[in-house]
């Protein structure tokens, strides 16, 4: 039987199981992972960067996990701190241009484009707030209140950032389904 997170957690600070939080780190690399190269805007060589601080923060900090929130939400909590951190250091935020902001996104006519490319480049016409909010709840799971927690913004704050990105979204992605 696999043992939950939780298990693996009481393991790894009772007795310093190293193994335990290895499966712990191979559960949820990948997901954080993807929300730092998300973050970093395909700088993939930050993303893993953050991504091992990340975890070595979470390992020297597990005892302080009191799981009120997932594992995953904790982590990513961390992850969140660590790019912000970063950005500071490096001043690499580049806000996006108001011209760029105006630009009118339409999916491509031809049949080769797929779906993944349509979505990503509607992604990409969020704002930063909003795409964050659209990929913890959707690619990462996370409640409305998780997310709340995991990047300290008021929960209406949340709710309106995902109903905004949906909208848009919905809009941008009208072409993949003509009825709406």
């Amino acid at each position: 039987m696999t043992p939950t997170d939780s298990e693996l957690i009481s393991l790894a600070v009772s007795s310093d199981d190293v193994g335990a939080f290895g499966e712990l780190v191979r559960r949820h690399q990948s997901a954080v992972r993807r929300f730092l190269r998300h973050l970093a805007r395909g700088n993939d060589s930050l993303a893993d960067d953050l991504a091992q601080e990340t975890f070595l923060q979470a390992h020297r900090g597990l005892s302080r996990f009191r799981g009120d929130a997932p594992f995953l939400t904790w982590i990513l909590g961390i992850a969140h701190n660590h790019y912000r951190n970063a950005c500071r250091r490096r001043r690499d935020e580049v806000p996006l241009e108001a011209d760029e902001a105006r630009m009118v996104y339409a999916p491509s006519l031809e049949r080769r484009t797929d779906l993944r490319q349509d979505l990503s480049a509607a992604m990409d016409r969020l704002t930063p707030d909003e795409q964050l909010a659209v990929r913890l709840a959707f690619e990462n799971g996370l409640s409305h209140s998780e997310i709340a927690a995991l990047l300290q913004w008021p929960l209406g704050t949340v709710k309106t950032h995902l109903a905004r990105g949906k909208d848009k979204l919905r809009e941008l992605m009208s072409a993949w389904n003509p009825q709406i």
